[in-house]
């Protein structure tokens, strides 16, 4: 029987009832945990689990990530303030040092801006406040509708809508006939992601254009294994522009959603529910690539 691998879904914020703990990601947790091999077998474990700092104090996973058997960690940057601390960051540098991989994402302005001294993954994220996008000329609102949300704000649609993405050709995005996934779910406004300055292991794999000013922006920087000058071999990565991508809200907004959600959701999910497959077949896809070497 083959191993499996070992997957951590995790937040940066505590557990809140009317917030974006973890429990609403149970349907990616679901899916994941359904996955199987030719044989049969599943794939997959997978830990899901909310932020456990209090008051500053670093999360006793994360901080010690390096030293644990997960494979994988799929990170929820969802903190306004607070989050992850310096050691949580040390020690999620150091696991993506040591082979393992990883996928960040986060969403509008300065949310989930505590993953920023993550090495390689961090500098991929730009924020409001602090690492803001090197085009200028993004440091503005794209979503005007929502004036509580600051840039980066890239509006793909509304939740529980699906949007068209721009993919390349990568392992990522490819359906089992070879064609490129084309849809995701829809955000009215996902954050900002790059190529780090001088990171040659990384580049956009997929892009989508805003529903409000139709300019295109990033949504999947994917960073490849690399060995660095000291001879360790990092893991690969991934960075997203928006959680909501991944959230039960998304693909199913009759699920629910924290009461400070303003905008109304869309109603696709119900109507053209099939395109929901494209992004799950980016989940199998990605939970594939991240591993050091694929799962049998």
């Amino acid at each position: 029987m083959s191993r499996q691998r070992k997957i951590l879904l995790q937040t940066t914020i505590p557990y809140a009832e009317d917030d974006w703990h973890i429990g609403r990601f149970s349907l990616l947790a679901d899916f994941l945990k359904s996955l199987k091999n030719g044989d049969g077998e599943h794939l997959y474990a997978v830990t899901a689990r909310n932020f456990e700092g209090d008051r500053g104090a670093a999360d006793p996973v994360l901080s010690t990530l390096d030293g644990s058997d997960f494979d994988q960690l799929w990170l929820f940057g969802l903190e306004v303030e607070g989050g992850l601390t310096s050691a949580d960051c040390a020690g999620i540098t150091r696991f993506r040092k040591a082979g393992p991989g990883i996928l960040a994402t986060r969403d509008h302005s300065d949310m989930g801006g505590s993953m920023c001294t993550i090495r390689g993954i961090g500098p991929a994220h730009y924020f409001h406040s602090k690492h803001l996008d090197p085009d200028e000329s993004r440091r503005g609102r794209d979503d005007n509708v929502t004036m509580t949300v600051d840039w980066p704000n890239y509006h793909s649609g509304a939740n529980g809508d699906f949007q068209r993405i721009k993919a390349i050709d990568h392992e990522l995005f490819r359906r089992p006939d070879g064609s490129l996934v084309e849809y995701f779910p829809a955000h009215p406004h996902e954050g900002g992601v790059g190529v780090p300055e001088g990171d040659a292991s990384a580049r956009v794999v997929a892009t989508g254009i805003s529903k409000v000013t139709g300019r295109d922006f990033n949504l999947v920087v994917a960073f490849d294994k690399f060995v660095d000058d000291s001879g360790f071999i990092w893991g690969r990565g991934i960075a997203e522009s928006s959680f909501h991508h991944l959230v039960d809200y998304n693909w199913n907004p009759e699920m629910g959603c924290p009461s400070f959600v303003e905008e109304p959701p869309g109603d696709q999910y119900r109507r053209e529910p099939e395109k929901l497959k494209d992004v799950k077949q980016y989940i199998a896809n990605a939970a594939a690539w991240l591993m050091s070497e694929p799962p049998a």
